[in-house]
């Protein structure tokens, strides 16, 4: 099987919305599919932090 490119996968999300879904939707959820993929990527790529690590980071704000 093939890896999706990005218009496709955007097509597929798009034809899983309600036909009356606004623009505003529309753009959310390919944020959203953006950020999942990129996270992914990361996690692929090594670039993750522990949990306790984060909860040091979150403390010092």
């Amino acid at each position: 099987m093939q890896p999706h490119n990005a218009k496709q996968e955007a097509l597929e999300a798009i034809q899983r919305l309600p036909d009356n879904v606004d623009f505003e939707e529309i753009m959310y959820r390919l944020y959203v599919l953006e950020r999942v993929r990129k996270g992914r990527e990361d996690v692929s790529n090594g670039r993750v932090i522990s949990a306790e690590d984060l909860r040091n980071e979150i403390q010092s704000w």
